[in-house]
């Protein structure tokens, strides 16, 4: 379908616009509605045309680039829409870099827009120039350079469709000075396919019904599940699945919450501090069935003893993650909602009680070791933050979406929050970037705000990107934070203790007051030392109707347990 668009996008009829103006004009047809971003010179054209539609199209100040990019990821991650960022050129475009890496390891579909010097200055190292498409190349799924203002159209037409479609992912349209003042006949058609780029390959019969032959024939099944899952909104397909087969099935931190955390299939986490029956059992089962994940290593642990024994069977809708890191017996390539509709009837109904029996028994050990102190500790310690996160869980009832940092804190918010429904959990899983948390919850707030937010965030990631407290003052965003400080780079620190003879090596935090720092941009605040607080200042943040700030002072050497060291086997997973 082709339209030209006046101010209503519906009315069709021709006319002579600018560049910047059929940017804007280009995103409303796109159906965006909120974008994140930060002025400047170079992108100013758009600006001033965005400030004439700002009735159709919100517009977010961030404090800072990166913050932009977070934000539109939390956005796309709650949402499932295409998250949107904009940027001037030089700095302004570099600081999307880390956003941009993120979004890409973490299949997060986002177009990023920024402004460029002019055409005529390209390559003369003019102010505030830099090659953002050289730099960004790496990490992006897709990027281009607009010179001319006629491109305008086609370009953001298939970055959108590029970006939303197939394995999601980030796109960056640069555009020069000139491009956004230049102006042209405008008309706008939406993208369906672009010649040479398959988003989905094309399901094979043959393979599903080799694999449910594979699975139907399975004493020892294990289901590995990721974010494709979600990518791909096969969550239902996928309960009914897992349910008439039986099969237990552990989850990857992206992959929380596509199945409820309560299920009574659902056997927890797998990686470096995953679950020890899951981790355990990687190595026992006969067949593994991994859904819409990509074996990075973190799940693996060491290649070469990874499931040596097992078949694997790996849906996969990327063809080239298909033996990238393990070796498959049967690929089935594909959307996996459409995958899974082909595999259920195929399948047969069990239930694999003796082995679920296995899964229960080597619980119990981690339950008796680790996780019975963890949630309850002895009045001795300090406060544990798996406490605090089972805190959270009875007063949001497993109903609030947790965006979490990257650190001990998100390995415990990741291993003990509870969630009902999909698209719960937003993190940083494959970059691990410290500073996601704020932004990203400030994006998934404005796309769900029907939904409670939690961020849980320790006190080293919160400073890198502790400005965007002004964002949230400015929209009067409803986030709750939650600071978890231990006064140290946790993670980190668990490491020097464990592998480096305690020799605490710069790690160790003096922090501001962090509690008079969010009262300074008029957050409400409060901060628990006392076990016996606890409970009642997480019912207070929950319970407000505005954002709220809440610093809980945790035990300082608080470990995340289990463990598996990098590059060991899972099965030499470590209860302490």
């Amino acid at each position: 379908m082709k339209l030209n668009f006046d101010i209503d996008i519906e009315k069709k009829y021709t006319m002579k616009i600018s560049g910047a103006e059929a940017v804007i004009r280009c995103l409303l047809a796109e159906g965006v509605d909120l974008i994140y971003g930060y002025p400047g010179g170079a992108i100013m054209p758009v600006y001033d045309e965005l400030y004439k539609f700002q009735d159709q199209l919100h517009h977010v100040l961030v404090r800072h680039e990166q913050g932009a990019t977070h934000a539109a990821q939390g956005y796309a991650r709650a949402t499932g829409k295409v998250g949107v960022a904009i940027a001037t050129s030089g700095p302004g475009a570099t600081n999307l870099v880390t956003g941009i890496a993120d979004a890409q390891i973490d299949s997060t579909p986002m177009v990023c827009i920024t402004g460029q010097v002019g055409r005529h200055l390209l390559g003369s190292d003019a102010f505030q120039e830099t090659d953002i498409i050289g730099i960004s190349t790496p990490v992006t799924k897709w990027n281009f350079q607009v010179t001319e203002a006629s491109q305008i159209p086609e370009i953001i037409a298939k970055a959108f469709y590029i970006a939303r479609s197939g394995r999601p992912g980030p796109v960056l349209v640069d555009i020069t000075k000139n491009a956004q003042f230049d102006e042209f006949e405008f008309s706008y058609e939406k993208c369906t396919g672009i010649r040479s780029y398959v988003p989905v390959p094309k399901l094979k019969q043959d393979k599903v019904a080799e694999a449910a032959a594979l699975i139907n024939s399975a004493k020892k099944p294990l289901i590995v599940f990721g974010q494709g899952i979600i990518l791909g909104q096969a969550e239902a397909e996928f309960k009914a699945f897992v349910e008439k087969t039986g099969i237990p099935a552990a989850w990857t931190i992206l992959g929380l919450s596509a199945l409820p955390t309560d299920h009574p299939l659902n056997v927890g986490m797998l990686g470096m501090h995953g679950n020890y029956a899951p981790n355990l059992k990687t190595n026992e089962c006969d067949v593994l069935i991994a859904m819409g994940m990509r074996f990075d290593d973190r799940v693996t642990g060491k290649l070469s003893t990874y499931a040596k024994q097992a078949k694997v069977i790996h849906f996969e809708i990327d063809p080239a993650e298909i033996d990238k890191n393990v070796k498959t017996e049967i690929a089935v390539l594909g959307d996996v909602k459409e995958s899974l509709a082909a595999l259920l009837p195929l399948v047969d109904q069990k239930s694999h009680d003796s082995w679920h029996n296995e899964f229960k028994e080597l619980h119990q050990i981690e339950f008796d070791t680790v996780i019975k102190d963890e949630l309850n500790p002895s009045t001795e310690k300090g406060i544990s933050m798996g406490e605090t996160i089972e805190m959270i869980n009875k007063h949001s009832k497993g109903d609030a979406i947790i965006v979490s940092d990257v650190g001990q804190h998100q390995m415990f918010a990741c291993r003990y929050a509870k969630f009902n429904s999909s698209k719960s959990n937003i993190t940083s899983g494959g970059l691990g970037t410290m500073g996601f948390a704020l932004p990203a919850a400030i994006g998934a707030k404005m796309g769900k705000p029907e939904r409670e937010v939690v961020a849980i965030i320790g006190d080293g990631g919160f400073q890198m990107t502790i400005q965007e407290l002004g964002t949230i003052f400015q929209t009067q965003v409803p986030v709750k934070i939650v600071i978890l400080n231990n006064e140290f780079l946790g993670m980190v620190r668990q490491w020097q203790e464990l592998f480096f003879d305690n020799r605490y090596a710069s790690t160790r935090m003096t922090n501001p007051n962090f509690v008079a720092i969010a009262e300074g941009y008029h957050i409400k605040s409060k901060k628990v030392t006392q076990r016996e607080d606890l409970d009642a200042a997480v019912a207070e943040m929950l319970a407000s109707k505005d954002s709220y700030f809440l610093e809980v002072m945790i035990e300082k050497e608080n470990n995340v347990f289990p463990m598996i060291p990098t590059g060991a086997c899972v099965s030499e997973i470590r209860l302490s």
